[in-house]
């Protein structure tokens, strides 16, 4: 992924976000989303900078057969690599140089090029760009129609900036929330995506970027309005080497906080998850090393990808409702109403957030079958990546919870579910239907 020098960020103000879905993903589309074939399928599992990805390795059998076994379902690759991500029951990403706006002033070998690889079996996806300003969205939402008229079934893919991105590189003026909202909102209406993608990096040297879930809820927002599913972009990467004395540079995550992305990544009902990076030169971290070799982070992450492709599959059909917190409540964050059908027992004690520290406390999510504020479904996280959570969950009658290694609900016997959550990991139950 390109990157720009990385942004320090500091505290943003308390902001108060609840959002009541007007659609959720798994409803009727809002009029806002475009009318497509794409479907999304199983859940994405996929990363950046990785085989397959220009300037990277390529995705030969040996990568490929390195990615199933991960957990990985979809794969960057060029035109003649879509064999090999079908060879492996991989999903492909086709980047291509043609795949811009500029192929439509002659759109004869950009169309060419559609009309060999739109009926291949591995297709999935579009790579077009990276990070875009606001004013590349006309020239975007052109191409993306284009796309979506010659090959309505696989999706055009753009990544989007985080919130600590500038207004110059936004392309919109204003504060940093508001303009953050425009730039999502001239994003959906002009481009007309069947998706939307953002990365956000959380992890520094001098500490925790407190916009993390800030960004969260303000994707979850457009999302929800749009009637779209959502993909996350986390770190699990130093892009910076030799940086570890500069408080402001990236750090690589560790197991434990790779288990937090994924999990809060669930809870605010994301249907994506993406690594930054899985292998590429001047990066520490990530999954491989360069000769392959795979590193802890790949190790913690096999089970946590199938993890996130069973509780997200679960979640698709279901509405995302509301995100609320106890504990420390960072920029973005809604306190848990105390009259929420689904309660701590007893109830999480309140504590100071301070910008960089990591976060500490409870995240319940709660997702419905309808957009009438009716949870049938509840993500608990255990916030703090540091060390285990035992809480009591209750819920307004008997529940069952998901085992994510399995695949099976299980009865918990009652109304009230005890749970003892791995650092940053999380939970999935619902009320026996």
């Amino acid at each position: 992924m390109k990157r720009q020098e990385f942004l320090k960020t500091t505290a943003a103000a308390a902001f108060g976000l609840q959002f009541m879905p007007r659609r959720g993903f798994g409803a009727e589309l809002s009029a806002a989303a475009p009318a497509s074939g794409w479907k999304l399928g199983q859940p994405i599992v996929t990363y950046w900078a990785g085989p397959g990805y220009p300037g990277g390795a390529a995705l030969d059998d040996k990568a490929a057969t390195q990615l199933v076994e991960g957990g990985w379902n979809l794969a960057w690759c060029h035109e003649q690599e879509l064999a090999v991500a079908h060879r492996h029951g991989l999903r492909g990403l086709l980047t291509d140089p043609l795949l811009t706006p500029d192929s439509l002033g002659d759109p004869k070998a950009l169309d060419a090029l559609l009309d060999r690889v739109k009926d291949h079996p591995a297709l999935h996806a579009y790579h077009l760009t990276d990070e875009p300003g606001a004013g590349q969205f006309p020239g975007l939402g052109k191409l993306v129609a284009h796309l979506r008229e010659r090959d309505p079934a696989h999706l055009a893919y753009i990544n989007l900036f985080p919130t600590y991105a500038n207004n110059q590189q936004l392309g919109v003026p204003g504060k940093r929330v508001p303009a953050y909202q425009e730039y999502l909102r001239r994003y959906v209406s002009e481009v007309r995506p069947a998706l939307l993608s953002y990365d956000h990096y959380q992890f520094t040297n001098g500490g925790d970027n407190p916009d993390y879930f800030l960004n969260l809820a303000l994707i979850r927002q457009q999302a929800l309005a749009a009637g779209l599913p959502f993909l996350n972009i986390v770190q699990a990467s130093n892009w910076v080497p030799g940086s570890a004395a500069s408080p402001a540079a990236p750090r690589i995550p560790t197991p434990d906080e790779m288990r937090y992305l994924v999990y809060t990544t669930l809870a605010y009902g994301a249907q994506g998850i993406s690594y930054y990076v899985y292998c590429y030169p001047k990066h520490e971290g990530g999954m491989a090393m360069e000769d392959g070799t795979p590193t802890a982070l790949y190790q913690a992450l096999k089970p946590l990808n199938r993890e996130f492709v069973a509780i997200a599959t679960e979640l698709q059909p279901l509405v995302s409702l509301g995100v609320f917190h106890t504990g420390m409540q960072p920029p973005g964050t809604v306190p848990l109403p105390a009259d929420a059908p689904f309660q701590f027992t007893p109830p999480a004690a309140g504590k100071d957030y301070h910008p960089g520290a990591p976060v500490e406390g409870l995240l319940l999510a709660t997702f419905g079958r309808t957009t009438k504020n009716v949870p049938s479904h509840g993500v608990v996280v255990n916030l703090n990546y540091k060390a285990q959570a035992k809480l009591t969950l209750r819920g307004p009658a008997a529940l069952e919870a998901f085992d994510a290694g399995t695949g099976q609900w299980r009865p918990i016997g009652g109304s009230q579910a005890e749970l003892t959550l791995p650092e940053g990991g999380g939970k999935l139950l619902r009320i026996v239907p």
